[in-house]
């Protein structure tokens, strides 16, 4: 039973982000995308603020977002870097199995990574996961480096959208053919 103890906004800014884009998004019509909650029990709650300090996971969650963007469906994990290397451990097994059955039931499922110290946010799509994935479950690197991605997929600053994945989603379905 993993148990979670509360660590502040840690990966709170990225999430804050795409509910901020999401919303923008439903309404223009152009995605109807959720946050999934973590399904937790409370073990210890601060009586003076009423904040749980100290739950255990009930279930083992599949990935932070999933919905449609004009009739797509569309899963992803948010996940925050403050470094160049991206270790793999912050992903887990059921995450991937559960993007791996998604797109096999034809829909498109992706991380997006804030790397926090560039100000820089990546699409990565799953099939570019699984390349990092499957070389450490071959005994080899159990981190990506920021230089092995692809500029291509970083997402670009625009206007009024604060974190702008469709247009990379449509390079992602783009390149599925």
């Amino acid at each position: 039973m993993a148990t979670w103890n509360s660590r502040g906004l840690r990966g709170s800014t990225l999430e804050d982000m795409i509910n901020r884009t999401n919303e923008k998004y439903a309404e223009s019509s152009l995605a109807v995308i959720q946050k999934i909650p973590t399904p937790i029990t409370p073990i210890q709650i601060d009586k003076e603020s009423r904040h749980i300090t100290l739950a255990y996971f009930e279930q083992k969650s599949t990935v932070d977002y999933i919905g449609a963007v004009q009739g797509i469906p569309v899963c992803f994990d948010a996940k925050e870097c403050a470094v160049d290397t991206f270790a793999l451990q912050n992903i887990h097994e059921h995450q991937v199995d559960f993007m791996e059955r998604f797109e096999a039931q034809g829909g498109v499922a992706f991380l997006l990574i804030y790397y926090t110290h560039k100000d820089l946010l990546y699409y990565l799509p799953l099939r570019r996961l699984l390349v990092f994935w499957n070389r450490a479950k071959e005994g080899g690197r159990k981190s990506f480096r920021f230089e092995e991605l692809d500029p291509l997929w970083r997402l670009p600053k625009k206007h009024g959208v604060l974190v702008p994945y469709l247009d990379l989603l449509q390079k992602d379905l783009d390149e599925r053919g």
